[in-house]
């Protein structure tokens, strides 16, 4: 199967399993999906059925035990360990269900700091105060996360994730702890991302009613792919 020039991410075949005391366990079973740039893809399906462990082999944080993931041509299976983090470090940003917010930062100190994490040199002044405006905290960015609700605290992990560029966004149920009126404005704003700064997002969720939210929709039960639809 070759590389196809209109997916930023491809799932070729992804199989993951892990040795447990049991013996093993097939979480993946040759996944197979194609995501074109700039769409927000959600990854649905109940707790248990595979989706963290896909996000995180499509994140280079973990490996598939067969099959492999292909981003903007590059076959990730084939990288070295530093070839892996730079690619996380330079191409993708995540957004996890726990926030994990530096507490004796500010959010401008937050996002400032994950810019030096990726090594983007210059002033970063301009693109911290640009990604916090954009996520509707351009009031509000120099307050501490203990000062800020949950949903402001989860808008600047994803100004601290869109802060350095890169070009796909992996959030891992960024949704799970805020009230449903919370979730949709999140979940608005990574449309908008999406149209506006033409980032991919891949985003899991169990949460039925954000489920039609995105413009493709991929379904996992027990490891196994069992949808991959376009929304019209």
């Amino acid at each position: 199967m070759g590389e196809n020039a209109n997916y930023i991410i491809e799932i070729q075949n992804v199989g993951r399993t892990f040795n447990t005391a049991s013996g093993p366990f097939q979480a993946l079973k040759s996944v197979n999906a194609g995501i074109p740039e700039g769409v927000l893809t959600i990854l649905k399906g109940r707790s248990g059925s595979g989706k963290t462990t896909l996000l995180n082999i499509v994140g280079a944080l973990d490996q598939p035990t067969t099959g492999r993931v292909i981003i903007e041509g590059q076959d990730v299976s084939r990288l070295n360990d530093y070839q892996r983090e730079t690619l996380r470090r330079k191409k993708i940003g995540f957004v996890f269900q726990s926030v994990s917010l530096i507490p004796t930062m500010n959010a401008f100190q937050n996002v400032e700091f994950s810019m030096r994490m990726a090594g983007v040199k210059g002033d970063h002044r301009k693109r911290v105060e640009e990604c916090l405006k954009m996520v509707g905290l351009g009031s509000r960015m120099h307050h501490m996360p203990s000062e800020m609700s949950g949903g402001e605290q989860q808008r600047v992990a994803i100004a601290r994730a869109i802060a350095h560029g890169p070009s796909i966004i992996l959030a891992d149920e960024p949704t799970a702890e805020l009230d449903s009126a919370m979730a949709a404005e999140v979940t608005k704003l990574f449309q908008e991302m999406t149209k506006k700064e033409h980032i991919t997002i891949v985003m899991t969720t169990h949460d039925v009613g954000l489920m039609d939210a995105g413009d493709m929709v991929i379904e996992l039960e027990n490891g196994v792919q069992i949808s991959q639809n376009a929304e019209a």
